[in-house]
């Protein structure tokens, strides 16, 4: 498993609720490579929380569209934007549990489109959400231009 550079870390004014390091009511996502997927070890906070010690539908989503975004980046080297999701809750998501992993892989690409499979478990490994989301990618030129994004490379790469 290899840990994604973040390629924006150092551009000014980025500030991302998902992944940005610097924001400080963000989540601070970090991102591996594992073969075909991209996978994110997260902790949840209590200020995330929508019920009692339940993390909220709306941060869960956040998390799974953030790295359907992450696998766009990296295994298809450009950026893009979500155009559809639909997401499933299994099973609540507890604040107080000691992390949550997430995975996601591309399920398939047609012509612009990329449709990514993600999914959400708790620290025992139990399904929790999942989400299909179907990304629109840019050409690399547009996506240089909108978005600053040149590529995206794992460590000791």
């Amino acid at each position: 498993m290899q840990k994604i550079i973040n390629p924006w870390k150092e551009t000014e004014g980025y500030n991302c609720f998902g992944c940005s390091p610097g924001n400080p009511a963000g989540l601070h996502m970090d991102f591996y490579e594992d073969g075909d997927e991209i996978v994110c070890r997260w902790v949840p906070r209590a200020e995330y929380q929508g019920w009692l010690h339940t993390l909220h539908g709306g941060i869960q989503s956040v998390m799974l569209d953030e790295i359907c975004g992450w696998v766009v980046f990296r295994k298809l080297q450009t950026a893009g934007v979500t155009t559809k999701m639909e997401t499933r809750f299994r099973k609540s998501v507890s604040t107080d549990d000691s992390f949550v992993m997430l995975r996601a892989r591309l399920r398939e690409t047609r012509r612009n489109l990329a449709i990514i499979d993600a999914r959400l478990y708790d620290s025992r490994g139990e399904l929790c959400t999942e989400a299909v989301c179907t990304y629109f990618t840019f050409p690399p030129e547009k996506a240089a231009q909108e978005m600053a994004f040149h590529q995206c490379r794992v460590e000791g790469e």
